[in-house]
């Protein structure tokens, strides 16, 4: 009997004229367009900008509910008499007052949660009180501890961002891996060494979602405390601006205002944190 291996011939399969054409066919212009996420957010801010000014012009009333062009004019009139930049300037410096305030309290909470039981069962503990408490219903309090100024702003601020962006973080600790922690700790790495390099890089894609859903509250509250407390830096901010025209009847201006406030969350939203976004996670091959 043979012992000699059976002859297998190999199958080549060239690739055909017709399989090489389709491979090597460019996109279309729609196609080349459409792979563009900035141009496709632009389209569809010119689509609802377009419903908003046919909405407006069917109406009639610009009293009650003015034209896409009556408040470009109100919010490009604010912008060059300094009026809205200077509101928003004020609005801002609060907001990152107590943004950064949140930030840094929430950090030290949860390196604490994730060094000892105890830490995690505060944390846990004053997460699941205080933050469905709405900011909000602070502000009675707020009033009568700081009294009529900055200090209530920032304090509300704090609050809104504080529990967000700590149960974020603590959730993006917990879900890291037990083998980069042991690894972590097998170098000496302990407490604010080890949070510092092995869990905040890891768990830093729940941290930023924290850090929007903590910018996010607290650009609302703070818009909201303005409209309550008004006057809380000699011009007041964005919210004042909204409620002075609002009293006055500037329905335009109103708008503008609002305008504005969309502006900067779309500007902070689209381009600050996305550009963190891509030298971080992105570059770091953590999300697609």
């Amino acid at each position: 009997m043979s012992t000699l291996p059976a002859f297998r011939p190999e199958i080549i399969c060239e690739p055909s004229q017709n399989d090489a054409a389709s491979v090597q066919a460019p996109l279309s212009t729609f196609e080349s367009l459409y792979r563009h996420g900035w141009l496709r957010k632009s389209v569809l801010l010119i689509v609802l900008a377009a419903i908003w000014e046919a909405y407006g012009r069917w109406l009639g009333n610009s009293l009650l509910f003015p034209s896409f062009s009556e408040t470009i004019s109100a919010f490009v009139s604010g912008i060059s008499s300094g009026v809205l930049l200077e509101r928003a300037a004020v609005s801002l410096q609060t907001l990152v007052m107590g943004y950064v305030i949140g930030i840094a309290l929430a950090s030290l909470l949860t390196t604490v949660a994730i060094s000892s039981k105890l830490g995690n069962d505060f944390l846990e503990t004053m997460t699941s009180m205080l933050n469905p408490l709405p900011a909000i219903a602070l502000l009675p309090l707020a009033l009568i501890w700081f009294g009529l100024g900055t200090g209530s702003v920032v304090f509300v601020l704090v609050h809104s961002v504080l529990w967000s962006v700590a149960l974020n973080t603590h959730a993006g600790f917990r879900a890291v891996s037990k083998t980069l922690t042991m690894v972590g700790q097998n170098y000496g790495l302990k407490r604010f060494a080890l949070v510092r390099s092995i869990l905040v890089p890891a768990a830093f894609p729940s941290i930023l979602t924290g850090l929007k859903i903590g910018w996010a509250f607290a650009w609302r509250t703070l818009i909201a405390a303005e409209l309550v407390f008004g006057v809380s830096s000699g011009t007041g901010g964005l919210g004042w601006y909204i409620f002075e025209n609002r009293n006055q009847l500037e329905t335009a201006n109103v708008f503008a205002g609002l305008f504005f406030v969309i502006a900067i969350g779309l500007f902070v939203e689209n381009i600050i944190f996305a550009n963190i976004e891509k030298r971080t996670i992105r570059r770091w091959g953590m999300a697609h």
